[in-house]
């Protein structure tokens, strides 16, 4: 579990500072949270599709997932504010780098035809963003008890300040960028 933490904290660290030329060690960029969303547009019709999918998440992530609810009535989705459309958690702390080490090493390897992640998906400010198109990537999951499959967004929140830094954090960290 901690041993995401330590490999940070002994390796990557260092290497930042010395290739930023930091001068404190309270600059060096580090994960802050990772989010992990999914959208469940079916359960307005069916409240069972909501509770796998939280379910699944759970599994995943290790973390109770929170409901989210409809911010505003769209007709043309027959959506009323307030309906409860998905589910997201918010890791932090040792759950998160163990999320983080099994997401690289473990899940995203079993991506059919995976090439790597896209290396341009940073939104300016140091965090990064990307999707998963099913949750069956992940071992946690058994393939005969899933009844739909479904993505998610995972978000990684960092206290980088461009996206060159958090690029070379998560580079760092194990995340399997395209090359090109």
């Amino acid at each position: 579990m901690a041993r995401m933490k330590e490999f940070y904290q002994k390796e990557v660290a260092p290497a930042l500072m010395k290739k930023f030329e930091y001068t404190s060690v309270m600059q060096i960029p580090k994960i802050d949270k990772i989010v992990v969303n999914m959208g469940v547009g079916d359960a307005k019709d069916n409240a069972k599709a909501l509770d796998a999918a939280a379910g699944d998440m759970a599994l995943i992530t290790g973390q109770k997932a929170l409901v989210t609810k409809a911010k505003k009535s769209v007709a043309a989705y027959k959506l009323r504010e307030g309906m409860s459309i998905g589910c997201k958690t918010t890791l932090r702390g040792d759950r998160m780098y163990e999320f983080l080490d099994r997401l690289f090493n473990v899940a995203l390897p079993r991506v059919r035809d995976f090439r790597g992640i896209n290396a341009n998906a940073f939104d300016g400010r140091g965090n990064y963003t990307f999707g998963i198109k099913e949750q069956l990537i992940f071992p946690e999951i058994d393939y005969d008890k899933v009844e739909k499959v479904r993505g998610m967004d995972i978000v990684f929140v960092t206290t980088a300040k461009t996206d060159e830094e958090a690029k070379e954090l998560l580079t760092l960290m194990g995340a399997p960028f395209v090359r090109g």
